[in-house]
């Protein structure tokens, strides 16, 4: 066949594949992410550089505290819904390509380094359970076992380099390191007596350390992960909520977008302000006044700024640090109920669900100017594909 033969059957193909009713325009995936509406079981796909809504699928269940990882090559979303669910979405097409109810109360999840391996935390029955990516096959099952059959709620589960993932147990107040290299036989790594009740958890950027925040007694637990034996150690201990106790009306969250450069900006359990910690030294090295209570505390990709929403009665707030000066620079009110931020992949805006607002803002990082407005049903959760390259995310 000729070439010119060859470059009239692709074309004649692609006019073909454009004309078919319900096959959306090509398109990479570098530029799209999601939102949750949790009231309404919805995920809406949006276009980051267009700041656009491009679809929404329906049908995924209880959202009301979803998280979502992608797939190495960015097309699917895999949704770890409340209820249980797993659910993978092809972000291309604008459908659901597979679902399990794979517990009955399920509060995130984690991708292998590798992509074929999706993890699920739960809280009942308690433990984490692995499955392919593929197929949404089960592979493996590590029940949260700590003592006379008992199952403890998991939290702040990472991915780690290789098919290793670090997850913290809330009620048997441990860490677990589990090696899913061989599926069919994980290897974990248990760590006990870390301090009460953890929380959250982030890995820091580089994969090494392993950090989860403490709810029942001040300071948090440190794992270095690049040790042989891996030992847990104890870290700015007596921050907390220090003499003057207040009522905690949201869990704060721990990620890995809370480091910046050599610092980590911490959300103080129960304080009006965000801990500044050196990374080298693990020592606190300042604290910021904040408006409210912080639940995410998140810097921008180039570290210049970190951003800080907050829990009930200041949750229509958020306000921009200075990593330079230490600084509250900016405060803005993008909405009732502020839920959740997520910066475009180089930082220059940074996506705001309102959650009471039914409201996505897109801000300018430089200039705070309001970009674009988005109308969807009880946001909360953003999560763009970015993500997929990232350790912890």
């Amino acid at each position: 066949m000729k070439r010119r033969d060859c470059l009239a059957l692709m074309g004649a193909s692609s006019l073909l594949l454009a004309g078919c009713a319900g096959v959306p325009a090509a398109t990479g995936t570098g530029d799209l992410g999601v939102v949750v509406a949790r009231s309404t079981g919805t995920l809406a796909i949006v276009n980051t550089s267009q700041r656009t809504l491009l679809a929404e699928v329906k049908g995924l269940g209880d959202l009301s505290h979803a998280s979502v990882v992608f797939s190495r090559d960015g097309r699917y979303a895999f949704v770890f819904g409340r209820d249980g669910a797993l659910t993978k979405v092809d972000l291309l097409t604008h459908r659901i390509a597979g679902r399990v109810m794979q517990a009955g109360n399920s509060i995130g999840g984690a991708i292998s380094a590798d992509g074929r391996l999706v993890v699920a935390q739960n809280y009942t029955p308690g433990g984490i359970k692995a499955f392919d990516t593929t197929t949404l096959e089960l592979v493996a099952d590590i029940p949260a076992e700590y003592e006379n059959g008992k199952l403890s709620r998991v939290v702040g589960l990472v991915d780690l380099p290789g098919r290793r993932f670090a997850y913290s147990l809330f009620d048997a107040n441990a860490i677990w390191i589990t090696d899913l290299s061989n599926p069919a036989r994980p290897v974990t790594t248990k760590l006990p007596n870390i301090g009460k009740q953890p929380y959250d958890a982030l890995v820091t950027p580089n994969g090494r350390h392993y950090i989860a925040g403490l709810f029942g007694e001040d300071g948090l637990a440190m794992v270095d992960l690049w040790e042989d034996k891996p030992t847990v150690r104890r870290i700015l201990g007596g921050y907390g909520r220090g003499q003057e106790p207040l009522p905690v009306y949201k869990m704060p969250h721990l990620r890995g977008w809370a480091v910046a450069g050599r610092r980590a900006y911490l959300p103080a359990i129960g304080r009006h302000e965000v801990l500044v910690v050196d990374t080298d030294t693990w020592q606190e090295v300042g604290r910021i006044p904040v408006a409210g209570q912080p639940v995410f505390v998140m810097a921008r990709p180039d570290g210049r700024q970190v951003w800080v929403n907050f829990s009930v009665p200041d949750y229509h707030r958020v306000q921009v640090i200075d990593t330079t000066t230490q600084k509250i620079v900016h405060t803005l009110e993008p909405g009732k109920a502020v839920l959740h931020m997520e910066f475009t992949p180089r930082g220059e805006s940074v996506w705001i669900s309102s959650r009471d607002a039914h409201r996505v803002s897109v801000i300018d990082t430089q200039t705070f100017a309001t970009q674009a407005t988005m109308t969807v049903d009880s946001p909360s959760g953003i999560f763009f594909t970015s993500r997929a390259a990232r350790v912890g995310f």
